[in-house]
């Protein structure tokens, strides 16, 4: 792997940010704010990696860009608009853009940026986990429709549920501290997570499918049931809560 690769996406993670910020102000519409900024983020993405990493494919929501992927091959997976609902609502900031590098079907380089939150994480300079401060765990659940299933698991663990946005914005507040883990049952694409999931992995954190299985990234079909996001002390009891329990779906 190129050492550089965890600055590139780190670098990319902000330029794209720095640019859905500045289109944030272009329209009032909602629903256009967010079509806008998707592929101004995109667009930027695909041309810069196109550039400076020609020979790597890219996988994004909008489909293949560059090279043929090959099974285990190198290949950038991001997500030039993670959480569009919440971008465009004002004064909202738990949206994010996602940069990762899959190779051999594991995230080797990543970075998430928090735009709104004037924050970008990455591989290359992991932060350190907080240490926790007591108190019941805290679970990041979708601020919309959280599954039943997250609240069965809450009342095992004696659990407090966190409404919130993208699910990089969730997986971010679990490497920050702000809460303990991230349990999703309802499907995701590779590039909802393999930014987010690189990111914890360097920080320290536990990261898996929900029945403790590796998460596999760069496969021909990018769709993952499930994940779980957490605090390496609390993977156990989080695991055995979920085992209990049976998902249904879930953001």
């Amino acid at each position: 792997m190129n050492p550089d690769d965890h600055e590139l996406a780190a670098r990319l993670a902000q330029r794209a940010g720095d640019r859905l910020v500045e289109n944030r102000a272009s329209t009032s519409d909602p629903k256009a704010l967010g079509a806008a900024g998707d592929a101004a983020a995109h667009a930027l993405l695909i041309e810069a990696l196109g550039q400076e990493r020609p020979a790597d494919p890219v996988l994004s929501e909008h489909g293949v860009s560059g090279p043929e992927r090959t099974p285990g091959g190198r290949v950038w997976i991001v997500d030039p608009l993670d959480g569009t609902r919440e971008y465009g609502e004002s004064g909202r900031s738990d949206w994010a853009v996602h940069v990762a590098l899959v190779e051999e079907h594991e995230v080797r380089a990543a970075a998430v940026a928090l735009p709104g939150q004037g924050t970008v994480l990455g591989t290359g300079e992991p932060p350190k986990q907080p240490s926790r401060i007591g108190g019941h765990p805290r679970l990041a659940v979708s601020r919309s429709r959280p599954p039943e299933f997250v609240h069965d698991i809450a009342e095992r663990i004696g659990a407090e549920l966190v409404p919130m946005g993208s699910a990089g914005a969730k997986v971010a507040a679990v490497v920050l501290g702000e809460v303990d883990a991230y349990v999703h049952g309802g499907g995701q694409f590779e590039w909802d997570s393999a930014a987010p999931v690189g990111v914890a992995r360097a920080a320290g954190l536990h990261a898996s499918r929900l029945d403790g299985s590796e998460l596999v990234y760069g496969r021909a079909d990018p769709w993952l049931p499930d994940l779980l996001v957490c605090r390496s002390d609390l993977a156990g009891e989080l695991l055995d809560a979920v085992s209990r329990t049976q998902p249904e779906g879930s953001r």
